[in-house]
């Protein structure tokens, strides 16, 4: 009989998954939203990894980014505005053994969200955290965000924004601890892809920020860049982002520069000229919070309910 042995036991055979094992509900972003191709890249580098859904969650805060969770058939947790990094270090924290995504917006987290980032960061759990950037607050209809450009109309500035934006590069890469930090357009999906991907397999906190087309409230954050990609700058290096010459070929300055550079780093990451688009920095051997905080769980309520009697027993009389 088809799938039973000689001795009539059931044969179990090796589980596939294909795209469609993680496509969640229908996504309901804008046509035209980055968010769409960063969705379909992060199902493609499940799909490759051949991830178990089941063992797999996609965390997220407020925001169009935040509705990441919804659209990926694993296990997902909507949460609070700016508080999604917190959620994510406490499902890794109790269950190591699941693969964990974080998907979060310019606003949720550089906003409200900027504590949970700076020590999210410095933890370096492992994890893959997705910053989609489209320097406005698009769910809520075409706010500054704390990386609009200076002088973007917005409705809370219908003038113009006044201030310089934030530069997540160079706050990251200012954290303590922190040991992977990259930058790429969503519009170049074999890029966008390559970038996922070696944050997925970074061993800690694999930081990508997503620059992000936003064509409804904000399409002049990246179409300056789509129209003159002169303005951005493709790091190159051997233990950088692997890519193909043809995707080379779509960015005319090119640089060779070494990932485990910190100084280097912040160098491109400060330079208001061109965009660095790649992998700026890489530590490896940055230590990883999860592998101290998850010592222990094995221990048995038999086992902890001894250490805590035997802890109150030194303050008896």
């Amino acid at each position: 009989m088809f799938g039973l042995k000689a001795d009539w036991s059931l044969e179990v055979f090796e589980r596939y998954f294909t795209l469609g094992d993680y496509a969640g509900g229908e996504a309901r972003w804008c046509p035209g939203c980055g968010d769409l191709g960063v969705l379909n890249t992060v199902h493609r580098v499940l799909r490759d990894a051949q991830m178990l859904p089941e063992r797999s969650v996609v965390v997220s805060g407020i925001g169009c980014s935040s509705r990441l969770p919804h659209y990926v058939g694993t296990y997902g947790f909507h949460g609070l505005h700016g508080r999604a990094l917190p959620v994510a270090n406490g499902v890794k924290a109790r269950r190591p053994d699941l693969d964990v995504w974080v998907g979060t917006g310019d606003g949720d987290c550089f906003s409200i969200g900027a504590g949970p980032w700076i020590h999210s960061v410095r933890y370096n759990m492992d994890m893959v955290v997705l910053i989609f950037d489209n320097g406005v607050y698009g769910l809520t209809k075409k706010q500054t965000s704390p990386t609009t450009p200076t002088g973007a109309s917005t409705n809370t500035h219908p003038a113009g924004a006044l201030l310089p934006p934030l530069n997540p590069l160079t706050v990251t890469l200012g954290i303590t601890n922190v040991s992977f930090v990259a930058q790429v357009p969503d519009w170049n999906p074999p890029l966008l892809y390559e970038t996922i991907k070696a944050a997925h397999q970074h061993n800690g906190t694999g930081f990508v920020r997503i620059l992000q087309r936003c064509p409804v409230f904000s399409p002049d954050f990246c179409k300056p860049l789509q129209d003159n990609p002169e303005r951005m700058l493709l790091l190159t290096h051997d233990n950088g982002i692997s890519m193909d010459p043809g995707v080379k070929r779509l960015f005319p300055e090119h640089r060779e520069h070494d990932p485990a550079n910190w100084v280097g780093a912040m160098e491109l990451a400060r330079d208001d000229t061109r965009l660095p688009i790649g992998l700026l920095y890489h530590d490896p051997d940055a230590p990883v919070y999860d592998d101290l905080s998850t010592r222990g769980l094995d221990t048995t309520n038999e086992q902890k309910l001894a250490a805590l009697n035997a802890a109150l027993d030194r303050f008896a009389v």
